[in-house]
């Protein structure tokens, strides 16, 4: 069921004994309080909860946190994301209640006990922040309209959008084993390709590397094998967003995508911001589903709900961000490349779900569907350098005068996003960021 209900851990007004989460410009306020897992130098993981520049230990304030859940009691103390995300959204929202009430400015339980503060609230600065949890099957869509129309238009001018395409969500199973959290750095892959005025392909260094800008969902309860979800019951089985980079390999994935589609080109590297944001963080930020043109299908009956069309979508503006090499060592700020929203994905997470277990695939907790490329209609909102560049014709001028069609070595790329709406207090979900470096031997 979708949640576009508010309560109290909603409520703007509501602030926070820890100072730096009542910046205006944090991602982590009162309102927000992400999932993830942190630890400290040759420590165990840990769950934690993001609160502006700081981490809750959640295991360290378990008992003040009065739960009464004994497995999500064990579940914090066991620092295990899938055993958190498997208890699905109730003791999810239950957890967040109780977190959002330690923090609260005028409750003392925390606040004014400094020995334990010491050891539960820690800076972030000083933290390893891993994946949120241990991610066994990853599936990549492709949800955007505008990206999938785009990029078609590239490769087929006349027939840029395939017959299926407003029929199904598309999607591919990606690597799991791949997938790194922000800060990690990209190694450039090698791969086959093969030049249209070459008789065979070679072998060596990816060339026209590229980023995407993606949002991903996590599943939480899974679903017994054979037993689909009915898409009016798919968000009981999602946790909550972060944001992905799908980094992709395009002369690599040009020679090799047909017919079976993405592999090498994608299984290299996919980055993930560290902290969940979850749906019940994201209530007030609901938005109607996409807005299907006149000429359209339906979707068929499995894929149609009135909730999802009233409120599937979600508010979320993202933005990419670049700095060359030389822009960070000249201390130029980076330069925004494009901002997108995820309210303009053809499809809702809800359907994505739904379909994915529309023939009796089990979903497990702390697998990953990431949305695709998130584009909208504008140049400005095109979420990837193939779309951006029109396949490297039009070229970005960086500030140092530097030209990017594709990747260099020495780019960092860093992916933002962020809710806002008049009369709430704004969420983010911190960053998702990674350097590209030169291909081993190259």
């Amino acid at each position: 069921m979708i949640t576009t209900e508010t309560d109290a851990t909603h409520d703007p007004a509501r602030r926070s004994w820890v100072e730096s989460a009542e910046d205006p410009a944090s991602d982590f306020p009162l309102q927000n309080l992400p999932l993830g897992r942190l630890r400290r130098p040759d420590e165990a993981w840990r769950l934690g909860v993001a609160i502006g520049d700081q981490a809750l230990d959640l295991g360290a304030v378990a008992p003040l946190l009065g739960l009464a859940d004994p497995e999500l009691e064990r579940a914090l103390a066991s620092g295990d994301g899938n055993a958190l995300f498997a208890l699905g959204r109730p003791a999810l929202r239950a957890l967040r209640a109780a977190v959002s009430a330690l923090l609260e400015r005028d409750d003392a339980r925390l606040r004014d006990d400094a020995a334990l503060r010491a050891r539960a609230l820690l800076p972030q600065a000083g933290l390893e922040l891993g994946l949120p949890c241990a991610i066994g099957d990853y599936t990549d869509y492709y949800a955007s309209v505008h990206h999938a129309t785009n990029v078609g238009r590239l490769f087929r001018p006349d027939n840029p959008l395939l017959p299926n395409y407003k029929w199904i969500p598309i999607g591919y199973h990606g690597r799991a084993s791949s997938i790194v959290p922000t800060g990690t750095p990209v190694v450039r892959p090698h791969g086959q390709t093969k030049a249209d005025d070459q008789d065979a392909p070679t072998f060596g260094p990816c060339r026209l590397l590229d980023y995407e800008v993606e949002v991903g969902a996590f599943v939480g309860a899974g679903n017994a094998l054979g037993a689909p979800i009915p898409l009016a019951r798919a968000e009981d089985h999602l946790v909550g967003l972060v944001l992905v980079n799908d980094w992709s390999a395009r002369d690599v994935q040009k020679w090799e995508y047909q017919p079976l589609g993405p592999f090498l080109a994608k299984s290299f590297a996919t980055t993930i911001s560290p902290w969940v944001v979850t749906l019940d963080a994201l209530a007030p930020f609901r938005a109607p589903a996409f807005a299907r043109d006149p000429g359209d299908p339906r979707p068929l009956p499995y894929l149609d709900d009135p909730d999802d069309q009233r409120a599937g979508a979600f508010d979320v503006a993202v933005e990419c961000w670049l700095a060359s090499a030389r822009m960070r060592a000249e201390g130029v700020a980076p330069v925004r490349l494009s901002r997108g929203r995820l309210a303009d994905m053809y499809w809702s997470f809800g359907q994505m779900l739904a379909h994915h277990a529309s023939n009796g695939c089990n979903l497990r907790p702390g697998d990953l569907l990431a949305s695709g490329t998130v584009s909208g209609p504008a140049k400005e909102h095109r979420g990837c350098l193939l779309e951006l560049t029109v396949r490297g014709q039009e070229p970005i001028t960086l500030p140092t005068g530097e030209v990017r069609r594709f990747l260099q070595d020495g780019d960092e790329v860093t992916l933002r996003g962020r809710c806002e709406r008049p009369g709430l207090r704004s969420i983010g979900f911190g960053p998702c960021a990674g350097v590209v470096v030169g291909a081993p031997g190259a």
